[in-house]
């Protein structure tokens, strides 16, 4: 009786473990939903000072009341919205370390030759690890070569002379 007992209840452990949640470290999205993060939320309205200096509308193009992401940020860290560029967004300030860090060239579209070959990578590490028994995560599978080891790149920092914060002690398991 217990043993049957002990099996029943190991047997409702590995089923309650195998529900567990793990959403946030997948890679595919699981939904045809839209990217949340990509909806901006639109400011609120108010009333102008002076109605007579209103601008013309234009069909399709911006609004005042349109969110201005990268604008709101420069002035949440304290920054002049008036310094930023119109064209390409860089404050005024800062070309001269633009061009100084793109003194070497830009890659044209770097961004979505990064995405290609991240997508090309993931496809890669998918074909070896399809079929498995217990949930893992995948993020942490594809990935797992490319992680730092904190305490061993600092160590390795302070070996070869650099100046290293300090950073907490290590706990070993």
């Amino acid at each position: 009786m217990k043993l049957t007992t002990g099996i029943c209840v190991l047997l409702c452990a590995a089923v309650v473990a195998g529900c567990a949640q793990k959403e946030l470290r997948l890679i595919r999205s699981t939904t045809r939903g839209p990217d949340e993060f990509q909806v901006l939320p639109t400011k609120p309205l108010t009333p102008p000072t002076d109605y007579a200096t209103l601008p013309q509308p234009t069909p399709g193009g911006s609004n005042l009341v349109d969110p201005t992401p990268q604008a709101d940020a420069v002035a949440a860290l304290g920054g002049r919205t008036s310094a930023l560029d119109p064209n390409n967004g860089i404050p005024a300030g800062d070309s001269a370390l633009v061009t100084a860090a793109s003194r070497h060239g830009v890659e044209p579209g770097v961004r979505e030759s990064l995405a290609a070959a991240d997508a090309k990578f993931r496809k890669r590490q998918r074909r070896t690890g399809r079929i498995k028994l217990f949930p893992v995560d995948r993020y942490e599978q594809a990935y797992r070569k490319q992680a730092l080891e904190p305490f061993a790149v600092t160590e390795e920092f302070r070996r070869s002379g650099f100046g290293t914060p300090t950073s907490p002690p290590e706990v070993l398991e």
